[in-house]
């Protein structure tokens, strides 16, 4: 198992995981057809990596394609994979020169076979850099993450391996895609809309919630700046009495 250096002077780094949302009303509203608007959001995840770094972000966690989105019509999806191959193939030596680590959750299986050599190449180039961890979740449901986990761990039962009583929070979280990766402490979603759409769902169960009206190939430093003001005027309680 990976794991990441630790910021200095012990202080837990800040995770924010986003769902990039409104590239396609983004692309109505310019009058443009919507693998403009897909194209415009690539700029914007080169954009949002930029600000996370200069704002010290640790984590960075971004939503780039879920299980419901292989519904979409043939040719989006055809399109937003080609863009995905653009974006490996033109940005991960100047990711990996900026010290960022690679990795993706969700089920590859579903990917082309080209599209999962690049991924395992990128997370190999990129595993050792510990300024910003970057993943991208691709092909994922949490629905379908926590159902896989919770097959891992019937096996693991049924053969013997492990005994019911030892199963508690953290050895189930250990079966999930992140298991080596701490719970987001933010999440924000473009476009407006107020739902986390089958998104990180055990993994949010303490996340602080912005909603912002900006479509996502508008987003930029200053609206990653500003989401961040807002959840550090937020008091994190975890379920206790405030002050605790």
């Amino acid at each position: 198992m990976h794991r990441f250096a630790p910021k200095a002077e012990d202080q837990p780094a800040l995770h924010v995981a986003i769902i990039m949302d409104g590239n396609g009303r983004w692309a109505t509203a310019q009058g443009l057809p919507r693998a403009i608007g897909h194209r415009q959001g690539v700029h914007a995840v080169q954009r949002t990596i930029d600000a996370a770094i200069a704002l010290d972000v640790g984590y960075l966690t971004l939503f780039g394609f879920s299980t419901e989105n292989w519904r979409r019509p043939i040719l989006e999806v055809g399109e937003l994979m080609k863009l995905l191959r653009f974006f490996l193939r033109g940005e991960l030596k100047t990711l990996h020169r900026k010290g960022v680590r690679l990795r993706f959750i969700g089920d590859r299986e579903r990917l082309a076979p080209d599209i999962g050599d690049l991924l395992t190449e990128s997370e190999a180039l990129t595993q050792g850099n510990t300024r910003l961890n970057l993943t991208v979740a691709l092909s994922y449901g949490a629905r379908q993450e926590i159902t896989e986990a919770a097959r891992r761990v019937a096996r693991e039962v049924a053969s013997g391996a492990l005994l019911p009583e030892a199963i508690d929070e953290g050895l189930f979280a250990g079966r999930l895609f992140t298991a080596d990766l701490p719970d987001p402490d933010l999440i924000i979603r473009t476009s407006g809309e107020q739902r986390i759409s089958n998104f990180l769902l055990w993994q949010a169960a303490y996340a602080e919630l912005i909603f912002i009206d900006t479509l996502w190939p508008d987003f930029g430093h200053a609206d990653l700046e500003a989401a961040l003001a807002e959840f550090r005027r937020r008091e994190r309680r975890y379920g206790a009495v405030g002050g605790q």
